[in-house]
C-alpha cells in the first residue's frame, strides 16, 4: 500500500509539471454534449417553437480563453404577422435571445416597417452573433464570446428597400431615421442592453442587442 500511494504522488506530481497548450478559441477546446435534458432549455425551445421560428439546436461547446456557445440555436427565420422573416449572417445564438428576437422582429420591427415605411420587412441582415472577443477597449468579455448578443446591420424590405444602420441612421430619408430610431426603442424595451450609432464609434454601422443588463440603452 505505501509503494502504491508513493506511486500515485510520483504521477501527480509529474502531471503538475506539465504546461498544457492553449487551443485557438475559434475551435472548440471540447464538446460540451447537449443540454437538452435541462428543464430550462426545453422550456425555452417550446417558446421560441409557439412564435413559429424556424430553428436548429446545437451542440454545446467550450472554447478556450473564456468563451463558450451553451444552450444555443441557429435562427433560420422568423414569422412575421403575415409571411415569414428571413435572417442573415446569424450563428449560434443563447435560445433566450433567440426568443426574444424573434419576437422584436415580430412586434418591433416589422410593425414600424408597414407603419413608417409602408412595407413589409422581407430579411433582417445582422453581422453576427457569436464571437470570441471583448468589449472594445477593456479586458472584460463580450456578450457576443457566449453568444448573447447579435449585431444587426440593416433591414430589407418586401418593396427592396434596404435600410442600413449606416447609411441611414444619419443619411437617409426622414421616414428611413424615425425607422430605425423606433427599431432601437423598441429594442431598448425587450433587451437589456441596446447599443447604436449614438452610443459611440464602434457601433457607426450596426444595433447590438442583448438579454444582459438592466435596461441600458444608447
Amino acid at each position: 500500500m505505501q509503494r502504491l500511494a508513493s506511486f500515485i504522488l510520483l504521477i501527480a506530481a509529474l502531471a503538475g509539471c506539465v504546461d498544457i497548450p492553449q487551443s485557438n478559441p475559434k475551435r472548440p477546446s471540447r464538446p460540451a454534449g447537449s443540454l437538452s435534458t435541462r428543464p430550462d432549455f426545453r422550456q425555452c425551445l417550446a417558446q421560441l417553437a409557439e412564435t413559429q421560428a424556424r430553428y436548429t439546436p446545437l451542440p454545446d461547446q467550450y472554447y478556450s480563453a473564456g468563451c463558450s456557445t451553451l444552450g444555443t440555436v441557429r435562427l433560420s427565420d422568423v414569422r412575421s404577422d403575415s409571411a415569414t422573416l428571413g435572417l442573415t449572417n446569424l450563428g449560434p445564438v443563447s435560445c433566450p435571445l433567440a426568443s426574444r428576437f424573434a419576437a422584436w422582429a415580430r412586434y418591433g420591427a416589422d410593425r414600424a416597417a408597414k407603419q413608417i415605411l409602408g412595407s413589409a420587412l422581407l430579411r433582417i441582415e445582422t453581422m453576427g452573433s457569436y464571437s470570441c472577443r471583448n468589449v472594445a477597449g477593456s479586458g472584460k468579455r463580450s456578450a457576443h464570446a457566449s453568444a448573447a448578443a447579435i449585431d444587426v446591420g440593416a433591414f430589407v424590405l418586401a418593396d427592396g428597400r434596404r435600410v442600413s444602420v449606416l447609411r441611414q441612421w444619419n443619411g437617409g430619408s426622414d421616414a428611413e431615421r424615425r425607422f430605425l430610431r423606433v427599431v432601437h426603442e423598441s429594442a431598448c424595451k425587450r433587451f437589456g442592453t441596446v447599443l447604436g450609432p449614438d452610443y459611440n464609434a464602434a457601433h457607426r454601422d450596426h444595433l447590438h442587442v442583448e438579454l444582459s443588463g438592466t435596461g441600458f440603452c444608447r
